[in-house]
């Protein structure tokens, strides 16, 4: 009898399923997530008004640009560096000896928008990346003139922006659970590694104080209808939440219900991430953040914030800290909203830091 283990023939290896013209898995939906090999897809998809998945088109970049004017050797933050789009066009213009500091409290986009300037040729000395939200800006600057050679230069920044929309990664990334487009669990989470969810969120509030949330953070005019049929309840992914809005509005033209969902993910976006007292810290830092003659400009879409901006900047300009503030809101073109549709509820304001103070 010959020996048997020898010859024993080697498993069948089931070759990898091939995905076909409509795969089921978000990762592999979109060419636009691998830009280098469907370059021209990705022109497609700009060219048709959109924005490709997983990226992120900058708003307002040559506004922003004039605004803040970078120059060669200043000290430049992104306080919301988020896909790196502001970031990459201000980098060169600060150069040479100049520098940028990246802000962003998201951990699973940080790293990849450092990787991606990286390759851009922007290294350490020209740029740093920090996981912190706009809050955390005082502290940042501090840290950073710590460790500087420069010991004695003030802690303070010549530019800084912020945009403070969420990202289009995030909202294309259906586990993250910003948009009901894709479904995905119920999270809205920036740092997914803190808080609560935003279906815990849900489950735990009354009905009264979820109305006054839609109304207060997102000017939803059925704040009093949804409240009632969302408070307290379980939903597990955004499906489910937009069904329930849907269920909640039957009679409602479907376009408005569209923008109703759109409103109450928005304010419930706003309420887990606590972003109106980041943003309230960060104003009222933001005088002592910026050189003598510095310059900030913020992007915001919501009224919300545009309201808290604009008494800000009005009140640094009445006590000095700032010498000239935005006389009018700026908004996108309408070139610029028909190519990028995400960029419409757009504001922009701008500040300038006395040189006496």
């Amino acid at each position: 009898m010959s020996d048997s283990s020898s010859s024993t023939p080697a498993p069948h290896q089931r070759r990898p399923r091939y995905t076909g013209k409509h795969p089921r898995r978000f990762e592999e939906k979109y060419k636009e997530h691998d830009p280098q090999r469907y370059a021209e897809t990705v022109a497609r998809v700009i060219a048709s008004g959109k924005t490709p998945a997983g990226t992120h088109r900058p708003i307002m970049v040559a506004e922003i640009l004039e605004i803040l004017a970078p120059q060669p050797g200043e000290v430049a933050v992104d306080c919301t560096l988020g896909y790196g789009g502001h970031a990459q066009e201000i980098l060169p213009r600060l150069q040479p000896g100049g520098k940028l500091l990246g802000l962003d409290a998201d951990p699973i986009e940080l790293p990849r928008t450092e990787a991606r300037l990286r390759s851009l040729g922007f290294g350490p000395a020209s740029f740093t990346a920090h996981r912190s939200n706009f809050a955390g800006l005082p502290q940042i600057l501090a840290s950073v003139a710590a460790d500087s050679d420069r010991r004695s230069a003030a802690a303070g920044a010549d530019i800084i922006l912020a945009d403070l929309g969420v990202s289009s990664m995030q909202i294309d990334d259906p586990m993250r659970g910003f948009s009901v487009k894709h479904e995905g669990p119920l999270d809205m989470r920036m740092n997914p590694q803190r808080g609560q969810t935003a279906s815990l969120f849900l489950q735990k509030i009354r009905a009264e104080a979820l109305a006054l949330l839609l109304a207060e953070n997102a000017d939803e005019p059925h704040a009093e209808v949804l409240a009632p049929a969302l408070a307290g309840k379980a939903f597990a992914t955004t499906a489910s939440l937009g069904a329930a809005i849907r269920a909640a509005l039957p009679h409602r033209d479907r376009d408005a219900v569209d923008l109703s969902i759109r409103r109450v993910f928005q304010a419930l976006r706003i309420a887990v991430n606590d972003e109106f007292s980041a943003l309230d810290a960060f104003l009222r830092n933001l005088p002592l953040c910026l050189n003598p003659g510095g310059r900030v400009a913020i992007l915001t879409f919501h009224s919300g914030e545009d309201r808290r901006v604009k008494k800000s900047f009005e009140a640094g300009l009445r006590d000095g800290s700032y010498s000239d503030i935005a006389p009018e809101v700026t908004r996108p073109t309408a070139a610029e909203r028909n190519s990028n549709p995400r960029s419409a509820s757009a504001k922009l304001r701008w500040a300038r830091k006395s040189i006496m103070m």
